[in-house]
């Protein structure tokens, strides 16, 4: 197949992939007033479980559960549940498309850590993108006004443990193929949430609560998916900036479902973190590719 329609592929498999969990968070906030959070996070796993022995075990046979560093494998599983958790909690509470905007400065975060923790070179450019993209977070929270609550917190936690996640699964890229890090990831999740849902089991009567758990999990499974097809089709350069979709698809999502429009404050602390992780994206792509 040749590059351009490659690259066209990929982007498409992105752009479908952030609608994907834009829908993802949209049902999940939906019901998580009828149904535990324990019990939503199950259900990922459940189909996640379902999707590797399908369809990965086949090709990788017994090497799918061989890990040269385990231990950093299963705390990439509960640093995985750590981000789910999280999101689900702030999703309870704020809008979807703030959610997503706050949550997409992790990449920017991740520059920082590297820099601070990894010892990696950051250029002077770099630096106004990250504190341009959190400027873009606190006008989005807005501490201080009539428009926050202590909630609006939950996601800079979450882009915390995402950041760690992200290092960690940087780590392991050096020592353990990407489909064993994903059984392993799958594994500890499934492992945890079902030891836990005896103790949050609520039986669901009414049979669409069971129609959204499965949504939940296929709209999880597919935009991942999605993702893996994306990025092995087209340089992550290409595709990265694409992932931004993620916010206008959720706030589009938030406005539809639950009628809620975000004001002009919110709208250009969203645009400010677009624009900076956008610009860091397209830094990050000249600065890879090969000198003449």
């Amino acid at each position: 197949m040749p590059s351009t329609e490659r690259s066209l592929r990929g982007i498409a498999c992105v752009v479908i992939a952030t609608a994907c969990f834009a829908t993802l968070d949209t049902s999940t906030k939906f019901i998580s007033a009828s149904i535990p959070l324990v019990m939503i996070l199950w259900a990922r796993y459940v189909f996640q479980a379902v999707f590797t022995v399908a369809v990965v075990l086949p090709r990788t046979g017994r090497a799918l559960a061989t890990a040269q560093r385990p231990g950093l494998q299963i705390l990439r599983g509960l640093l995985l549940m750590l981000c789910s958790t999280l999101g689900i909690l702030s999703l309870t509470r704020i809008p979807v498309g703030e959610f997503t905007a706050i949550v997409m400065i992790t990449p920017l975060l991740l520059t920082l850590l590297s820099a601070k923790l990894l010892k990696e070179p950051v250029s002077a450019l770099r630096w106004p993108l990250v504190f341009g993209g959190f400027g873009g977070a606190l006008i989005v929270i807005r501490p201080g006004t009539d428009a926050f609550e202590w909630a609006m917190l939950l996601p800079l936690i979450l882009v915390l443990a995402n950041a760690g996640f992200l290092l960690v699964t940087s780590a392991l890229s050096k020592h353990d193929a990407a489909s064993t890090t994903h059984f392993y990831t799958g594994a500890v999740g499934l492992a945890v949430t079902t030891l836990a849902l005896p103790l949050f089991w609520q039986a669901l009567g009414a049979p669409h609560l069971w129609l959204a758990l499965a949504g939940i999990g296929a709209l999880s499974t597919l935009g991942h998916y999605l993702l893996i097809v994306g990025y092995s089709s087209a340089p992550s350069g290409t595709l990265t900036p694409y992932l931004y979709f993620q916010i206008a698809f959720a706030t589009l999502a938030g406005w539809l479902v639950f009628a809620h429009a975000p004001d002009r404050w919110t709208l250009i602390g969203i645009c400010i973190i677009a624009i900076n992780g956008v610009i860091g994206t397209w830094l990050t792509a000249r600065k890879r590719q090969p000198r003449a």
